[in-house]
């Protein structure tokens, strides 16, 4: 069952000008060390942030908050699983709305999808509320 949806669709222009301008002050605020650790490691630094950035803005919007009611960006991070699908860990506020969300017995599943094509980085978060594993 979808509990929220959201997309996000940015200039990745703006992220490289917003890096050349605030560097890490930017980056620490913004994103978790391992995704800072994933984009200074990149070629294409500022379309990684960029990528990133517009999930955690569709992630906000999934959850219906936005950047507010104690969702921050740091509580969204962009994980990849073994296989190299993208998904969200969420922290604090984020995962607080998140169990919110949910209905007893149920767990968050968040499917990420993101893409670029210079100079627009998008993206677009499902969350969907599956049954609970069992821990048998």
């Amino acid at each position: 069952m979808i509990v929220g949806i959201g997309s996000d669709l940015i200039d990745i222009r703006r992220i490289r000008r917003t890096l050349d301008r605030f560097g890490d002050r930017f980056t620490q605020r913004c994103f978790t060390e391992a995704e800072r650790a994933r984009a200074d490691g990149r070629r294409l630094r500022a379309e990684t942030y960029a990528k990133r950035f517009a999930a955690k803005e569709a992630c906000a919007k999934a959850l219906g908050t936005g950047l507010r009611r104690g969702v921050f960006w740091r509580d969204m991070g962009v994980v990849n699983l073994p296989g190299g699908r993208p998904t969200m860990t969420l922290t604090g506020g984020a995962a607080q709305r998140l169990a919110e969300l949910l209905p007893d017995g149920m767990d968050g599943r968040i499917d990420v999808s993101i893409t670029d094509e210079p100079p627009l980085a998008q993206a677009i978060v499902i969350i969907s509320a599956v049954p609970a594993a069992t821990g048998a």
